[in-house]
């Protein structure tokens, strides 16, 4: 979606040079559950929402990449987000906070609705919310930056979806020239961008399969 694209300005200087950390995704369904774990989620989640530049890069990993274990996260095929989708092509932005709030307290790590928020609170200069939303959306995107380093499918950045992808190569600067491949992998897909014979991968995770 285009709404993907507004923030490439304020992007390009989110990522330092971070520690790479290797994704255990049994390990952050398991410790997001225990509540005597340090990266519980009702832990993480109260910072996230609070301060959220008080999350390091593995907090905001084990937000993200934990997603993908509640059972109330809304995908970009939810009559309620495709409402919201079009409250923001409408350019309606007043009903994209309200909509948007109510789909951000129930899935707060949820990139898609982060960005129609961003754009929303932009466009009515509110730049209190604005800032508090884009440094969740700095955190959750440098725990992506740093799952991988994308130069093979050993080291591939992982992702949640073909959405956050996008989001990703956005980031990273990898345009249409990029010509993409793709191929099954255990628990997801991966995709190959090339260019040149410079190649990028990144693995779509799909846990439900």
């Amino acid at each position: 979606m285009k709404y993907h694209f507004f923030l490439l300005f304020v992007l390009f200087s989110v990522f330092g040079f971070s520690q790479k950390s290797k994704i255990d995704l049994k390990d952050i369904e398991k410790s997001l559950k225990k509540k005597d774990s340090p990266y519980n989620y009702e832990k993480l989640i109260f910072k996230y929402k609070g301060y959220p530049k008080s999350l390091d890069s593995i907090e905001a990993q084990y937000l993200y990449y934990g997603r993908n274990f509640r059972d109330d996260k809304i995908s970009t095929s939810d009559d309620r987000f495709k409402s919201l989708a079009d409250a923001f092509k409408e350019s309606n932005f007043d009903e994209c906070i309200k909509q948007g709030k109510i789909l951000y307290n129930q899935d707060p790590t949820n990139l898609d609705i982060l960005l129609v928020l961003l754009r929303a609170y932009d466009s009515k200069k509110d730049g209190s919310n604005f800032i508090h939303h884009l440094d969740q959306f700095r955190s959750l995107t440098e725990g992506i930056k740093n799952s991988g380093d994308g130069t093979s499918e050993k080291t591939a950045y992982l992702v949640n979806s073909v959405g956050d992808e996008y989001i990703l190569l956005n980031i990273l600067n990898i345009g249409k020239d990029y010509v993409r491949g793709s191929k099954a992998g255990k628990d997801g897909m991966f995709d190959v961008w090339e260019k040149d014979g410079h190649q990028l991968f990144i693995k779509i995770l799909y846990l439900d399969l």
